[in-house]
């Protein structure tokens, strides 16, 4: 699909599974926030919008005012944080890569970089739109493991 040139009407009518919509007050800074610290990529992005990838992953950021007719938008906390309650997992991220990146653009590292009993290397870390974001690896057996 290309994401540069397609249609809202068609892109609506393409999305299947589970989807992710986040509102945020600035979207450039979003996106640069995103590309920075994760590579993601952008698509179609304004004022107001913009498709995102992860991979071969698809979300969509929308500008607080896009909701002005939506019951949603009065639910939305005034400051941050917005998303407390979920966690936004990216398993293809290196997790001391991206705080190195998230001190630099601006992000608040609540995790630094952590082993876990699940067998993962995780981070965690709030965008300025107060979403927590989890770059995770497959965590490094030691000796004996």
């Amino acid at each position: 699909m290309d994401y540069e040139t397609i249609g809202a009407e068609d892109f609506g009518a393409s999305l299947r599974g589970i989807g992710l919509n986040l509102l945020v007050r600035d979207v450039a800074a979003e996106i640069a926030f995103l590309e920075t610290v994760f590579g993601m990529k952008s698509f179609q992005p304004t004022a107001d919008f913009a498709i995102m990838t992860y991979g071969e992953q698809v979300f969509q950021i929308h500008a607080d005012g896009t909701y002005h007719a939506n019951p949603l938008l009065g639910l939305l906390p005034e400051n941050p944080p917005r998303g407390a309650g979920i966690e936004i997992r990216l398993y293809d991220t290196d997790p001391e890569t991206a705080c190195a990146k998230a001190e630099v653009a601006g992000g608040t590292i609540l995790q630094a970089p952590t082993d876990k009993p699940h067998g993962l290397r995780e981070a965690y870390i709030l965008c300025e739109n107060g979403y927590a974001w989890v770059p995770s690896r497959i965590k490094e057996k030691s000796k004996g493991e």
